[in-house]
């Protein structure tokens, strides 16, 4: 007989494993998907906003969610290199380099306005003197992150084919922080996101800073707009489980179609929808990479 208990023990305590492994697969409260936030805006915003919408993705997908909004475009790109994201909303430079690095694909990308394209643009301090490219030689100059498409990928290409010799530059991480050092002069230049006004209003990097600077409009101007950037993707870990892929761009779906996840999202990233996406819609953008001589991989430690 006790031959007999020890075998059932085993059984017992492999029924007990493989119990608490189920328990832990992804999207239990035990182990939630792992959504990261691009900090392209205020992480305030972001976390209140966000907040919102995975609290709704829980009740309609029946799965635990959990939000992140690393400092940094290049953080969040690491999260899919140590298991700590699923999905993450991601600038289209960032998603190359997770793509490249990380196996990591796009699904979905968003929509503003009814297009799925956006650009970057150089924007000059208007006492600046810079009427032109050529003007720019000798300038004090601010990109966004080293790994943003629209504030400094595409931008850096025209300053290369024009063969453009700044003063100095820095990197100032945030768009509206790139317009706030123009307006205030601490440079005479800058680089960052640009999408085509609207309802008669401004929605490019101006829009951001324009309740702190109501004239931002005459003091920050535009002096040359990049070729078309695909928009952010929602990108997914290589290996993610296809109906949790499914469950949550259905769930999506729904909630922006909804009064309160239309405005939360435009909240965050100015998004009005999303479409379906696939890795070849960035093909483009790999042609500038090799245009400008980016090694994708070296971002990435």
């Amino acid at each position: 007989m006790l031959i007999l208990k020890r075998p059932l023990l085993g059984l017992l305590l492999l029924a007990v494993s493989f119990t608490t492994f189920a328990e832990d697969k992804l999207g239990t409260r035990e182990n939630p998907v792992k959504i990261y936030f691009t900090p392209s805006v205020d992480a305030n915003s972001i976390a209140t906003n966000s907040e919102h919408f995975l609290k709704f993705m829980e009740k309609e997908t029946g799965l635990f969610y959990k939000s992140g909004i690393p400092s940094n475009y290049i953080a969040v790109v690491e999260a899919f290199g140590s298991s700590r994201a699923d999905i993450a909303v991601m600038n289209s430079f960032g998603y190359l380099l997770a793509n490249t690095k990380f196996g990591a694909e796009a699904k979905l990308k968003t929509l503003r306005h009814g297009k799925d394209y956006y650009a970057g643009a150089i924007y000059v301090n208007a006492n600046s003197g810079i009427k032109t490219l050529k003007d720019l030689n000798g300038k004090k100059f601010a990109y966004t992150d080293a790994s943003s498409t629209s504030g400094y990928l595409f931008p850096l290409k025209i300053m290369n084919d024009n063969k453009i010799k700044l003063a100095n530059t820095t990197f100032a991480i945030k768009h509206d922080n790139v317009i706030t050092m123009i307006y205030q002069g601490q440079v005479d230049a800058g680089a960052a996101f640009y999408s085509d006004a609207y309802d008669g209003k401004i929605k490019d990097a101006r829009e951001r800073v324009l309740t702190q600077f109501p004239d931002v409009e005459k003091k920050v101007l535009v002096l040359k707009i990049t070729d078309h950037i695909p928009n952010d993707p929602f990108v997914f870990r290589k290996g993610m489980p296809a109906d949790i892929t499914k469950k949550f761009i259905d769930g999506l779906n729904k909630y922006l179609a909804t009064k309160d996840g239309k405005e939360a999202f435009k909240s965050i990233y100015a998004v009005d929808g999303v479409v379906p996406a696939t890795n070849k819609d960035y093909d483009d953008l790999r042609k500038v990479l090799k245009a400008t001589n980016t090694d994708v991989s070296s971002l990435i430690k």
